[in-house]
């Protein structure tokens, strides 16, 4: 009796399990896969400027070195430091004058006397002219009272050549700004002998700065007095300048040449003498075939586009395609390696394989930026 209730437990199990597999197979069946809904665009070629990167130092266009004229005095006073902005002929620093001043006093008192020796000797030669006149002196007389009078004369135009030379190194114990600028260094200090060739301040003449751009040997060619620059700072700033000049020789270690830019005025507010940046010169315009930066979808190095080839109702197949890049401006990339009138998708690439199904819609409007 026992066995054969077993067997009837049993069996009604097996139906049971045998109906909850039917009731459960439906709902694993796999669903279809639905189309991802993308937007296509076309290439648009547009004109663009070729532009070329560079790097390199930012430096004084011209640095003015003012040191001392006279020697072996002391400085006294020094009324400029670094940042100053001077003018032409603002005093920069003084020097003790003392003995200058003691030999410009010598040298005036010299030249009085020498004024006095010769009116006293011009005024005895024309009495000796009219003396001779009547008889009373002869004519070697004469001429000794002439030549005295020259001779007097001679010491005269010599002792004012000292005392201009005198002025002069009175002048020179005044330390002057040789042109606009911005003090870049200063050595002098209160206290210290002058010597000859003695830094005592650095001047950026006119307060200008330039780019010295490296480039290679190669680009060297492409570039021309005039072309735009234009340098971004560390802090976002973009200044902008032009190529004065490029260096008509290349480094033989480098290989690379030097272009000089002239930066705009006011790049000092924003850059510093000796500062190392990045920049690009802008070249002739070019044609460039483009497309928005989400359209392209970069893989392990290599960039590639998804070529739309439409199959009806909406739906349409795409290929992955490899393509070239380029430029770039704004949200646009140059492509190259692509048919000008090939259909891409959009948006969205990165969610897609090669030969999916999808549903293409109109793109939307590119927003324009508010002027």
């Amino acid at each position: 009796m026992r066995n054969g209730t077993l067997a009837l437990c049993v069996a009604f199990a097996a139906i049971a399990l045998t109906g909850c597999k039917d009731e459960a197979s439906p709902a694993r069946q796999p669903a279809s896969k639905s189309a991802l809904t993308v937007t296509a665009v076309a290439p648009e070629l547009l004109s663009w400027p070729q532009k070329l990167a560079a790097s390199g130092n930012v430096v004084a266009w011209q640095e003015a070195v003012i040191s001392p004229e006279i020697n072996n005095y002391r400085i006294t006073e020094v009324l400029a430091n670094v940042g100053d902005v001077v003018q032409r002929g603002d005093v920069l620093a003084r020097i003790a004058s003392d003995a200058v001043d003691s030999e410009l006093a010598e040298s005036r008192a010299s030249v009085a006397e020498a004024a006095a020796t010769l009116a006293e000797a011009r005024a005895m030669n024309e009495r000796a002219a009219q003396l001779r006149e009547k008889g009373f002196y002869s004519a070697q007389a004469g001429i000794q009272t002439q030549t005295a009078a020259d001779t007097a004369l001679a010491r005269l135009n010599a002792a004012k050549a000292r005392m201009a030379s005198a002025e002069l190194r009175r002048s020179k114990s005044i330390v002057v700004a040789p042109d606009d600028g911005i003090i870049s260094a200063r050595s002098a200090t209160v206290g210290s002998l002058t010597q000859s060739g003695q830094e005592l301040f650095r001047l950026i003449r006119r307060g200008r700065l330039e780019w010295r751009a490296e480039v290679t040997a190669a680009e060297l060619n492409r570039l021309q007095p005039g072309y735009p620059a234009r340098l971004e700072t560390p802090t976002g700033t973009v200044v902008r300048g032009g190529i004065r000049t490029v260096s008509p020789t290349v480094d033989p270690q480098t290989r690379n040449g030097l272009v000089y830019v002239d930066l705009q005025p006011d790049a000092g507010t924003v850059l510093s003498a000796g500062m190392f940046t990045r920049g690009e010169f802008i070249l002739d315009q070019q044609p460039a075939l483009t497309l928005p930066q989400s359209a392209v979808l970069l893989n392990e190095g290599f960039a590639y586009v998804f070529r739309i080839e439409p199959l009806g109702d909406g739906l349409a197949k795409v290929s992955r395609v490899k393509v070239g890049t380029g430029r770039r401006a704004g949200d646009r990339i140059e492509v190259t390696g692509l048919d000008a009138n090939a259909q891409v998708v959009g948006n969205g690439a990165g969610f897609l394989a090669d030969g999916d199904t999808v549903r293409v819609v109109p793109a939307q409007p590119e927003a324009k930026a508010p002027t």
